[in-house]
């Protein structure tokens, strides 16, 4: 028999890129989201399911079925509405009660690196617990107050919950409102973009590279109540992204310094990847040009079908 893998958000970025993962590995794959998936994200041999995961009464109708494992990806992706605490915490929190009942075997929650807020880095697992009062934005305290209750119903209730943080996931297929894909898109047109000055430090991890991790999280019975960074521990410059980008398109022009940082915004950002080499043996493999280099490919070939 097949296992059954439920992953919620089954139709963004990481839970397609999860989905074709899960499906090569003999899985059966059933997905719930909110929207059916773009074109270009539909996957044959998954079942789509449609449901709006903060309405628990909705969602216990919708997961009449057992399920082995389940991982997370749900929420709203605006990170500045009250709608934005609903759709992650009280989804997570729905999730979470229904499946303690269906005795699954693993329980994935993808966290979120703002969940650090203003800590020293490298931000480590293993540092003092975030105080929610003191995050600003909603986003951040969603994710923060999910993390808390999961391990509260482990620690309660035995849930088998991991807890994923990732950083700057990129790769190709990203929508194009994400820093890389929109960096992309202006230079391949040619055109004029507004920029911060770039000197803030951020820690990029290939799209391939993240959902080694997140698979390799549901293989491991023994690791349960853990929370893992999902980062490469190298820290670059946003400007030296953008400029690479730049060079090897040959075309765009980047306008450094028109943006302002935010009031809020933290200048170094970025993780210790090492409890996640020493449970898992993972690292990140995928070093920045390489992960540069395949994603500009594919929307070198994306527009040209699509523009």
């Amino acid at each position: 028999m097949k296992k059954k893998i439920l992953i919620v958000g089954g139709t963004g970025f990481l839970g397609h890129n999860f989905a074709k993962k899960c499906l090569k590995n003999n899985f059966k794959v059933i997905s719930i989201s909110r929207n059916k998936p773009k074109k270009e994200r539909f996957l044959k041999k998954v079942k789509y399911l449609y449901a709006d995961i903060s309405k628990k009464k909705e969602l216990i109708k919708i997961l009449n079925f057992k399920f082995n494992y389940i991982v997370n990806f749900g929420g709203d992706v605006n990170h500045h509405q009250k709608i934005t605490f609903k759709s992650h915490f009280n989804g997570c929190k729905n999730l979470a009660n229904i499946t303690l009942k269906k005795k699954i075997e693993k329980f994935i929650q993808i966290g979120s690196s703002v969940e650090y807020a203003n800590q020293k880095v490298p931000h480590s697992e293993d540092k003092k617990k975030e105080n929610l009062s003191k995050l600003k934005s909603i986003y951040a305290k969603a994710k923060l107050s999910s993390s808390y209750y999961l391990l509260k119903l482990f620690k309660k209730k035995k849930l088998p919950v991991i807890i994923l943080r990732p950083y700057l996931v990129y790769g190709p297929g990203q929508d194009t409102n994400r820093l890389i894909p929109f960096v992309i898109k202006n230079c391949l047109k040619n055109e004029k973009f507004p920029c911060s000055n770039g000197l803030q430090l951020r820690d990029f991890v290939y799209i391939d590279d993240a959902i080694n991790l997140i698979f390799e999280s549901l293989k491991n019975r023994k690791i349960e109540g853990e929370i893992f960074n999902l980062c490469s521990g190298k820290p670059i410059k946003v400007k030296e992204v953008i400029n690479l980008i730049n060079k090897k398109i040959n075309k765009g022009k980047p306008e450094f310094g028109k943006i302002l940082f935010r009031k809020d915004e933290v200048i170094r950002f970025y993780g210790n990847p090492n409890k996640a080499k020493k449970i898992y043996n993972w690292k990140v493999k995928t070093n920045i040009k390489e992960g540069l280099n395949r994603t500009i490919k594919f929307y070198e070939n994306y527009f040209k079908k699509n523009y």
